[in-house]
């Protein structure tokens, strides 16, 4: 069975904007997603944010063409208002990672692979920085 991880914005950013010394582990994580042997997912509001960085990067164009590629390596789980309302009662500081933790975790997704795992301190579930996934994987 395929090991499901929902993948926050700091490790796609570390691919996209390819930014080391980040962006090897992170690459060889979107590998396994690519050759099927992970299964990727990330949010929306993901989607939004990376558009937003990256344009200011390397133009819009170029930022949704990073991003159209992108939607083909990850699936993107909805956002709704049940989402909303978990994140809004959450004891996690940022609102945004609450979001991400409660999309996730209403998927069922229990792995996070994130470089700031202090920001989701005290959730359930796992959460490993890129090294970690890879280190786990074998």
């Amino acid at each position: 069975m395929k090991r499901k991880v929902f993948v926050d914005s700091d490790v796609i950013l570390d691919v996209l904007a390819d930014r080391e010394p980040h962006s090897g582990p992170a690459k060889r994580l979107f590998s396994l997603m690519d050759k099927g042997v992970v299964e990727g997912f990330t949010s929306p509001l993901i989607f939004s944010n990376l558009v937003y960085l990256l344009r200011k990067q390397n133009g819009h164009a170029a930022a949704k063409s990073q991003l159209k590629k992108l939607r083909i390596l990850f699936k993107v789980l909805p956002m709704d208002e049940k989402v909303v309302d978990s994140a809004l009662d959450s004891t996690l500081a940022d609102f945004e990672d609450a979001l991400q933790y409660h999309c996730a975790s209403k998927a069922g997704i229990e792995t996070i692979v994130t470089r700031n795992g202090r920001d989701y301190k005290g959730i359930p579930g796992t959460l490993l920085t890129p090294d970690e996934f890879l280190l786990s994987q074998n």
